[in-house]
């Protein structure tokens, strides 16, 4: 059956403390699009990260006290509920330092509430450290990041950063630090559960995307350098690159270490599996981003321009049977547009796995004239893009023209130029359709990326002010839903 989904970061759901988190307007949200007869929820990470860029997670598995809600610590008793005031609330983006100041002290006070009556969590917390694997790792990671101010664990002096190997440091003097850590964390994932089952209880399963390349000041490059190019001092050897294919193109060195494949393959990609399975437990669908890796990847001496890099093969078939064995019920889809080999689409074909399309890509009438392929994910834009209205400002006179044209052909006959994208896409051959809520909405200022406020660039920040008007734009687009066979099964 054809499925049709909307891509939204939390953080861009409405909020009463200035960001979308894991309380009860989350789970508004929820019903809004399941109402509307969406099967699919399109995340991105709620890990923690350096940059506020969600694509450079710092952890694969913690998630990032910032989407706590303070309103479910009053619910655990943690809080007294007229001792909650507002931060941000009707505003149209995210400012995180402010949302992060003003949670910290909240989250203070319930970790002494927490401390005082422990006896009536303690089983329940228990379980979770169990059940959290990685816990142990993160914590003593983020003791030590605290103490050199934020900063990542490859600026540490030699002793911190190889103290996984040696741990000549001891953690006694940090005991209630790390309490207050795997406090954050118990409460992050009981609040995320909740949401997950809610919408589990509507019929709306959800997706995320996990990054394949993790970045070097993670918690799990730290702990398990082993399993990539890193030098036995703990610098890295050899780094991710994107490669000089375009004419006036330098190329880019990401802050990412390449694999040691040779190992990782020894120990059958444990820790890699680790990540994945962690995340198997809540989402549905996992969309793997920089996925081209899998076949064939640049790779980038460290200390060079990315012109003096190579290609390196990547672990192919040989991980993705294993994720698929480890997920049975896990449906894994692929981020790979743009040119790639044959090997590839091959791979793709031989896992049954979806391939991208962005219709925002091919904003030429000869190229939206090419059907989508059914074994795809069709997507109208995706988060490092211009939302479809935003592009639409920039395109001539002619070309608007041209595009309308081609719309009225089909008999389209909507005015608004998103609601024509929306409509055909939803319209499509593609096996899943993923809206993106910019486009539904017809937003026309900056998306994700390059929100301008007040001449300040804020990246990863635009957010939805309220439910006012959401809940109607969504239920519009459900006839849509329904004449292209694609409206979710109750």
């Amino acid at each position: 059956m054809k499925k049709a989904g909307i891509m939204l970061p939390l953080f861009s759901v409405p909020g009463n403390q200035g960001i979308g988190d894991l309380g009860q307007k989350t789970l508004t949200m929820i019903n809004a699009i399941a109402d509307a007869g969406y099967s699919v929820w399109a995340m991105l990470p709620l890990s923690p990260t350096a940059d506020n860029n969600p694509y450079h997670p710092i952890s694969s598995f913690a998630g990032d006290p910032v989407y706590i809600n303070i309103d479910r610590l009053a619910e655990m008793g943690l809080l007294t509920q007229s001792s909650i005031v507002n931060c941000n609330k009707f505003k149209d983006f995210v400012d995180y330092d402010t949302v992060r100041q003003f949670k910290e002290p909240y989250f203070l006070r319930a970790f002494k509430a927490f401390r005082k009556n422990y006896q009536e969590y303690k089983k329940e917390f228990e379980a979770f450290k169990r059940e959290a694997f990685w816990l142990n790792a993160w914590t003593a990671y983020e003791v030590f990041r605290y103490n050199y101010n934020n900063e990542g664990w490859s600026h540490w002096e030699e002793e911190y950063r190889n103290w996984p190997e040696k741990q000549e440091i001891t953690l006694r003097d940090h005991v209630e630090r790390i309490f207050y850590i795997q406090f954050l964390q118990f409460v992050f994932y009981k609040q995320f559960k909740e949401v997950v089952a809610h919408a589990k209880e509507k019929g709306l399963d959800l997706m995320i995307t996990l990054p394949f390349f993790q970045m070097t000041d993670s918690a799990e490059v730290w702990t398990s350098k082993k399993d990539y190019m890193i030098h036995p001092d703990g610098t890295v050897a050899e780094y991710v690159g994107i490669p000089p294919e375009v004419p006036g193109n330098p190329g880019e060195v990401l802050d990412m270490p390449v694999y040691n494949l040779d190992q990782m393959s020894a120990e059958r990609f444990k820790r890699f599996r680790d990540r994945v399975s962690w995340l198997a437990k809540s989402y549905k669908y996992i969309n793997i981003s920089q996925f081209k890796a899998l076949d064939v990847f640049w790779k980038v001496p460290k200390g060079l321009e990315s012109r003096f890099g190579t290609w390196k093969d990547g672990p192919g078939l040989d991980l993705l049977e294993l994720l698929k064995s480890d997920n049975p019920d896990t449906i894994f889809l692929a981020e790979d547009t743009g040119p790639h080999r044959p090997a590839l689409s091959v791979m793709e074909t031989e896992m049954g796995i979806p391939t991208m399309d962005v219709l925002e890509n091919r904003m030429e009438t000869k190229t939206l004239k090419r059907p989508a392929l059914p074994n795809s994910v069709l997507y109208t834009s995706i988060y490092t893009q211009p939302s479809l209205e935003e592009d639409y400002v920039s395109f001539s006179n002619n070309k608007r023209i041209a595009l309308r044209r081609f719309f009225k052909k089909r008999d389209y006959q909507h005015r608004s130029f998103h609601d024509l994208i929306v409509n055909y896409a939803l319209d499509s051959d593609a096996e899943m359709v993923i809206l993106n809520m910019t486009d539904l909405l017809g937003a026309k200022t900056p998306a994700f990326l390059r929100w301008d406020v007040e001449g300040e660039q804020k990246d990863w920040a635009w957010k939805i002010k309220d439910f006012k008007t959401l809940p109607s734009e969504l239920k519009k687009t459900t006839p849509w839903l329904e004449e292209a066979g694609r409206l979710k099964e109750e």
